[in-house]
């Protein structure tokens, strides 16, 4: 069985080679393991490519328009223009993508102190993530028609830029960190308050995907120790998905998908499973991905000016990263590795320099993809 790819191959810069069609073929290694060729390098995030992606916030964080509010408005006083609505996160089109444009750019200013713009981005995140405008934001989200704001995604990066910046061990690292705080306590809150009440999962490609909202969740309880955060994200994850088998990864993708709905839930089990109970899940509902068999078109799009469209690239880039992160966890899935590398390297290319409908938030799924590129074995 063979499974074909158009990759782009990425290689620091913004330009591209096409490399026509490669032949990943399966080969027999075993009579119960079929490997992949390895005919596609797995990308990694090097100086030059975090300097082309580094673009991506550097332009988004501050800008203000067009922007995308989703906001309930209580009456006339209640239009205020998005900087005074949301003074830190008004740039990149909409709250979310503002939320994950910083932690682009913390992410990248931690990762390579050589970065070419490092100093301007600081500044635009010391100069927008204040103490002051956190309170604003934080009376936003207790506002009575506003309280379900950016519920889950725009939690579940919150959180993952809070995280970031914990972990980033230099004094702008624990300023940023400590301002941040009180907004993260919040959201986890409400994550612990909504959980239970969600009495069924919601398996979509779009920014209301359960999985994908505790997945992101789930690895900021462990790291702050959240006992009460951890709990309920596996109690909620066991309950949705435990029983769930045959995935219908074949329907995939959906028109506006950017992520899996098969794949997110792959990504939150392998993290609350003992690893005999994932093995078998997985067994049940991805039916042969033991042996590297994982039938998915790499998802094509037709318009990156259409701000719905271009999500397609945002799933090649997030289908990459789950996988990955599975071959991490346990190598004996080191076979579809070659799987994501062809999903990465088909959509690196086009995000510098892109439409903004693409270009406010792909370098974010494009960064967190690399991350995990590089931990595979």
């Amino acid at each position: 069985m063979k499974y074909y790819y158009y990759a782009l191959l990425f290689l620091g810069s913004t330009g591209c080679k096409d490399l026509g069609v490669p032949d990943l073929s399966i080969e027999e290694n075993t009579p119960q393991n079929e490997v992949i060729k390895d005919k596609i390098p797995t990308p990694q995030l090097n100086l030059q490519q975090a300097n082309n992606l580094a673009q991506l916030p550097l332009h988004c964080i501050e800008t203000e328009y067009p922007n995308k509010i989703g906001h309930v408005t209580a009456g006339p006083e209640d239009q205020k223009r998005p900087r005074v609505q949301h003074p830190v996160f008004y740039g990149c089109f909409d709250w979310h993508s503002a939320v994950h444009g910083y932690w682009s750019a913390v992410t990248l200013i931690k990762n390579f102190p050589e970065l070419e713009k490092r100093e301007e981005l600081l500044q635009k995140i010391q100069r927008n993530l204040t103490s002051e405008n956190i309170k604003v934001e934080i009376a936003y989200l207790n506002t009575k028609d506003n309280k379900t704001f950016e519920r889950t995604y725009g939690w579940a990066w919150l959180l993952k830029l809070q995280q970031e910046l914990d972990s980033w061990e230099s004094e702008y690292g624990k300023e940023l960190s400590q301002i941040l705080q009180p907004l993260s306590d919040m959201v986890a809150d409400r994550y612990v308050e909504y959980l239970p009440k969600l009495n069924y999962a919601i398996r979509v490609g779009e920014h209301s995907n359960t999985a994908f909202g505790m997945a992101f969740a789930y690895d900021y309880a462990v790291h702050a120790q959240n006992q009460a955060l951890k709990l309920v994200i596996e109690e909620r994850a066991i309950e949705f998905y435990l029983r769930d088998a045959d995935c219908p990864i074949s329907w995939e993708p959906s028109g506006y998908d950017f992520l899996s709905p098969c794949l997110e839930e792959v990504d939150i089990m392998r993290r609350i499973l003992p690893a005999a109970d994932f093995h078998n899940w997985i067994k049940e509902f991805l039916p042969h991905i033991e042996n590297g068999k994982l039938e998915m078109e790499i998802g094509k799009v037709s318009d990156r000016s259409d701000g719905k469209l271009v999500h397609i690239d945002g799933l090649n880039l997030s289908r990459s990263w789950v996988l990955y992160g599975l071959a991490a966890q346990y190598p004996e899935y080191n076979n579809l590795t070659e799987i994501a590398d062809a999903h990465i390297t088909n959509t690196l290319p086009n995000l510098v320099a892109d439409d903004y409908a693409g270009g406010h938030w792909l370098g974010s799924f494009a960064i967190y993809a690399l991350q995990n590129a590089k931990n595979v074995p």
